[in-house]
């Protein structure tokens, strides 16, 4: 079902709608400052298996958090005052911040990684949704793959340390009518314009040491 939104000036009523059916364990998708997201509440873990299984991805780092402020990473993951600087300097926008978990992170999000990504996107669609919510969102980047129209990929070592593979600019989604061929989603947030086809950059701060897992539109080194 799509649902159409001006994003500067959403319906509450169809932010309300959308997130009765993230917590009844639906699946969503809508744009974001780079690409199109598919999303679920972090509060169902029916839903994270199903985000799971779209995905077909093993190698957790491929999942973020998506959050609208800086105070609910504080809640997920390890946070210290270098970290919290330089997360500042660049949220919101197209980062990923690979981050150590907190004690129980992993056990409700079904994760084996200590480490999960955390960003705030630069785009009112998922910042009002997530405060609608009052928690942040799970969420994968909505590709042409998830159809199965094409064939599915190689899947990397999920324990490896390696960089993540950049997606090919022909897998991704510009509109929103495109998604409805992707079976399992339960509702569209379409603001009936054109998204452009990139994607977030990914810095795993795990470490003393910041690795770029993979280059997106974000600038790195800055």
């Amino acid at each position: 079902m799509i649902e159409y939104i001006v994003p500067s000036n959403i319906d509450d009523r169809i932010l309300n709608r959308t997130a009765r059916v993230l917590e009844d364990g639906g699946l969503a998708a809508l744009p974001t400052d780079t690409t199109w997201s598919i999303v679920c509440s972090i509060k169902s873990p029916a839903a994270i298996k199903k985000l799971r299984k779209l995905s077909g991805e093993r190698d957790e780092r491929h999942f973020t958090l998506l959050c609208s402020t800086i105070s609910q990473f504080a809640e997920v993951v390890s946070l210290d005052n270098t970290r919290f600087r330089l997360i500042n300097r660049l949220s919101p926008g197209p980062y990923v911040f690979i981050l150590k978990t907190l004690s129980g992170t992993e056990k409700f999000l079904d994760i084996k990684r200590r480490e999960v990504g955390v960003r705030i996107p630069d785009y009112p669609v998922p910042v009002r949704l997530i405060e609608t919510l009052n928690h942040p969102l799970y969420s994968i980047t909505a590709k042409k793959s998830m159809t199965g129209n094409v064939e599915p990929k190689t899947h990397h070592d999920e324990d490896s340390d390696t960089e993540l593979p950049s997606i090919p600019e022909d897998q991704l989604f510009e509109s929103g009518w495109e998604l409805e061929d992707i079976d399992g989603l339960d509702i569209i947030l379409d603001s009936g314009e054109e998204r452009e086809r990139i994607f977030s950059t990914i810095l795993d701060m795990c470490t003393d040491e910041i690795k770029v897992l993979r280059q997106g539109s974000g600038l790195w080194p800055i």
